[in-house]
């Protein structure tokens, strides 16, 4: 799922968890993402892209066993749970925090390709995701804005913050939709690019959430 609406989950967890701070959630809900775009920049995992990158289908997230494993990403929601629960005494954070670590994995099982390995170092195993980005990209964008739309609602916010959900997914527009062209086109063979326009996606979004929220 694209970043706004990782960051939209986090209004639904501080509904549910009204004391932990919305800070702790934020990071919660991208934290594995955050991972993989330093993994990529470092070589530990890498992306690709077709020759020509129309929609969000012509891109690959060929190697990402750390920071998207089933393993990696279960075993960090209990283990942030039983930390911040047990170790620190705030049952309350330590819950929204698995639990939003747990909702990405979720999210992406249901929108990506089959790109999410079982665990690191196992690379012959099966990898897992719906693929309805690559297979159903129309229907995928109406997913995830009504996703997005969703989560605004279950939290009950502000016009502001539901302007700023709508108005980033409409940004995303031109990566379900082939005929739009957008920045994409420019990502071809440029996987650092990719990665970077997915890291400030990430902290602007989360921080706009964040402060409307």
């Amino acid at each position: 799922m694209f970043a706004i609406n990782h960051a939209a989950t986090a209004l639904v967890i501080k509904k549910m968890y009204p004391t932990a701070p919305m800070i702790w959630i934020l990071i919660s809900v991208q934290v594995m993402e955050l991972l993989w775009v330093v993994l990529n920049f470092i070589g530990l995992e890498r992306t690709t892209t077709d020759k020509e990158v129309r929609y969000v289908g012509n891109i690959h997230l060929s190697e990402m066993p750390y920071s998207h494993s089933v393993v990696t990403m279960s075993g960090a929601a209990v283990m942030s749970w039983l930390v911040l629960s047990q170790g620190f005494g705030r049952p309350d954070i330590g819950a929204a925090f698995g639990l939003g670590i747990a909702s990405h994995l979720v999210l992406d099982l249901i929108t990506h390709d089959r790109d999410i390995p079982v665990a690191p170092l196992i690379k012959k195993g099966p990898k897992f995701g719906l693929g309805l980005y690559a297979r159903f990209p129309v229907p995928a964008f109406f997913v995830e804005i009504g996703y997005g739309l969703l989560c605004w609602s279950i939290y009950g916010g502000s016009w502001l913050l539901l302007a700023t959900i709508v108005l980033f997914n409409l940004a995303n527009l031109s990566m379900f939709f082939k005929t739009i062209p957008g920045i994409e086109r420019r990502m071809a063979g440029k996987p650092r690019l990719l990665t970077v326009v997915v890291f400030l996606q990430i902290v602007i979004t989360l921080f706009l959430v964040g402060v409307l929220s």
